[in-house]
């Protein structure tokens, strides 16, 4: 008897401890990412592991690829004597941003950036700058990383970062930025978990299911397109998000209106037959907006929803040259509400949600039908 309660006595005082290593574990602070965040890449340098251990916090939240830059010299003290190397690989820098040769080498890495939807870059910063091993990797990848929805995060002791956001901004010109930078230094970093949690969620980070849409304004009529998810497109979309931009297209070869964009995107060429409604690249820096059909070595931009036959051929200008148009991205429900089509010439209603998305069984709610702003 003696033993059975002691046996009842040990198995409680156990499940009560359990209970309590169980709550305490709950309660423990944990960042949490948006959903259906996209495949992410996450590349940081660390020098003092105050970036090294932001990123493992992060990690937990966001599944993530990791790339460590490493300096190709290793075992420099860059604080040493008052920061004498970091001081002055940072000057260097400063004084020639476009000389290959300012930039400290650093160990080769090898990504290949047309996996990723979004990417994270964590650096510390040196002198108010970003740190040099972490603006050499950039130098040497910030253009293949245009387009890509691309995050901050900077530690620092006490320094503020706007020069670090511009040392960002300037080394991955044509990045699509998910928002503010977030800033790590030695009065919050006891709440990293925290402020990652309440930053990732601020975030507009690409989702893996997410669909481009742009605008496409000719002679005062709006058209909605769906934009490709490949390098091209999203290079596109990122110049759009900066402004609007406006070209001048020239009918040719009764198939397609095109002209010059003003700006070099990175092609994907193949041999493809282009229809009505394909919106192509060719040769780099030309957009091409069909109404009928042509074979030959494109890029695909998108495609414009919801015309086809004369009401396309009316909607381009087939035919004509100096045609204006506008490519603009659709930011919320005001610039949305702008748009006239004509209906299929099937009699079907053309129905779009405010976000630019197609829909056939409309709920309760504000669309877009054949062109007007409604409330079904």
């Amino acid at each position: 008897m003696a033993q059975t309660f002691l046996r009842r006595c040990l198995a409680l005082m156990a499940l009560l401890a359990a209970t309590a290593c169980s709550e305490g574990e709950g309660t423990e602070a944990r960042a949490q990412a948006p959903a259906g965040m996209g495949r992410t890449l996450v590349v940081y340098y660390s020098f003092t592991n105050n970036v090294r251990t932001i990123v493992g916090e992060l990690t937990k939240a966001v599944s993530a690829d990791v790339v460590e830059v490493q300096p190709a010299e290793e075992g420099l003290d860059y604080a040493a004597n008052g920061y004498e190397i970091g001081s002055s690989l940072i000057a260097g820098i400063r004084n020639h941003p476009d000389d290959a040769d300012s930039y400290p080498d650093i160990k080769p890495t090898d990504i290949d950036f047309s996996e990723y939807d979004n990417i994270i870059v964590c650096t510390p910063l040196w002198w108010s700058q970003m740190a040099a091993p972490m603006q050499t990797f950039l130098f040497r990848n910030g253009q293949k990383m245009g387009g890509k929805h691309v995050a901050l995060i900077v530690s620092s002791s006490s320094s503020g970062i706007s020069s670090t956001v511009a040392d960002a901004k300037r080394l991955i010109p044509n990045a699509v930025w998910t928002g503010d930078a977030l800033w790590i230094n030695d009065r919050n970093r006891s709440q990293t978990a925290v402020l990652l949690s309440e930053w990732l969620q601020s975030q507009t980070f690409q989702t893996s299911t997410e669909t481009m849409k742009m605008l496409i304004t000719i002679a005062g009529q709006t058209q909605i397109a769906t934009l490709e998810n490949n390098q091209a497109a999203k290079e596109l979309a990122a110049k759009l998000q900066e402004d609007p931009v406006s070209v001048s297209l020239n009918s040719s070869g009764d198939f397609e209106i095109w002209g010059a964009l003003g700006f070099s995107l990175t092609s994907s060429d193949e041999r493809i037959t282009a229809g009505p409604g394909d919106i192509i690249l060719y040769d780099d820096s030309n957009i091409c907006l069909f109404y009928g059909s042509n074979t030959w070595s494109y890029t695909r931009l998108g495609k414009i929803d919801g015309l086809s036959g004369s009401g396309l051929r009316s909607f381009l200008k087939a035919g004509e040259r100096g045609i204006e148009a506008i490519l603009s991205l659709p930011s919320d429900a005001t610039e949305i509400k702008t748009l006239r089509s004509e209906p299929s010439h099937s009699g079907e209603d053309i129905i779009y949600s405010l976000k630019g998305e197609r829909v056939t069984n409309p709920a309760k709610g504000v669309y877009i039908k054949n062109g007007k702003k409604t409330i079904e």
